[in-house]
């Protein structure tokens, strides 16, 4: 069989959604209210947080990063999606290809450790309230951003090598919506153990140890909060990281299926699924969820909107 290097190998062609036939204008349409509501809903929470002083706490800095954090991990797929849909010529350069993965992947793991660093947050706040102030101020918010950035960055530099070296078949379509390493290492004519095992180490790393981390301090916290004494002092101090918990079970839930396993795939149908949760829905949802089950930040959104509409009015004697 013949084949091909990285060096040889100049394009892969994205199956994306096969057989859609008729649905598929409906299905960009889909796609593309997803991502404008995933633009707006997220740049929305961003610039309020960052423009309303009575935020500037360590819980919502977090939630702002995240919010930055989604407006990159979206757009390094979906408006490839998108493209896809509409052209008949579905074809992506190896080179950007790896650099999909690459950042998708970067941003991926930069998500877990942003999301276990809210998880500690909360943890402070509910179970050490007295030290908390202390404890996260402004430099240290600041600090485990730019450590869960940087980390997450880190991580899938050496699965991106590894797959670069790999010969290639003349077969180069990719059965997935986006260039993943999966369905990369499908591709390739020779055994690939060593790059299963090496992702699977990585990802194990990433998502098990902090979701580990995460379930461990909710465990915490839902201890303490069930040592206070009324019911509206417990709804109260929940209240305030039930959002959070819902966005960890949806993320982590989808990615452990799809990433956290010794072999290629499961099925086909069952990858593009979990891709979508967590590439589409996931993103889709955190505004929605940060925004309805947090009164302060709905004042927050609501305070700003009308202050930028009272100063467009003209005065009127």
């Amino acid at each position: 069989m013949e084949q091909h290097n990285h060096s040889g190998l100049n394009e892969f062609v994205l199956l994306g959604f096969p057989n859609v036939g008729h649905v598929r204008g409906w299905l960009f349409v889909l796609l593309l209210l997803a991502y404008l509501f995933t633009i707006c809903g997220n740049a929305l929470i961003f610039l309020v947080i960052r423009l309303d002083r009575a935020l500037h706490k360590p819980m919502y800095h977090f939630v702002s990063v995240l919010s930055f954090l989604e407006l990159w991990y979206t757009a390094t797929t979906i408006p490839k999606m998108l493209a896809n849909l509409l052209s008949e010529k579905k074809t992506i350069s190896f080179a950007g290809c790896l650099l999909q993965t690459y950042f998708f992947h970067s941003l991926g793991a930069s998500e877990c450790y942003l999301l276990t660093a809210m998880a500690y947050d909360r943890y402070l706040a509910i179970c050490r309230p007295l030290h908390y102030p202390a404890i996260m101020t402004t430099a240290l918010c600041a600090k485990m951003a730019a450590g869960c950035w940087t980390c997450g960055f880190l991580c899938p530099i050496s699965e991106v090598i590894l797959v670069s070296q790999l010969p290639f078949c003349n077969y180069n379509e990719i059965q997935h919506i986006f260039c993943d390493f999966p369905p990369l290492l499908s591709l390739a004519c020779k055994d690939t153990s060593t790059n299963v095992l090496v992702d699977f180490a990585v990802n194990a790393f990433i998502i098990l140890i902090t979701f580990l981390f995460i379930m461990v301090s909710y465990g915490r916290i839902i201890g303490a909060v069930l040592k206070i004494k009324t019911a509206a002092g417990r709804r109260k101090a929940f209240s305030t990281c039930a959002s959070h918990l819902i966005v960890v079970l949806i993320f982590f839930g989808s990615i452990i299926f799809m990433y956290v396993r010794l072999r290629k795939s499961y099925s086909l149908t069952l990858d593009r699924t979990l891709a979508v949760v967590y590439s589409v829905l996931t993103p889709l949802a955190n505004p929605i969820i940060y925004s309805l089950r947090n009164k302060e930040l709905i004042k927050a959104i609501k305070r700003t909107i009308f202050r930028k509409e009272g100063k467009a009015s003209p005065t009127q004697h």
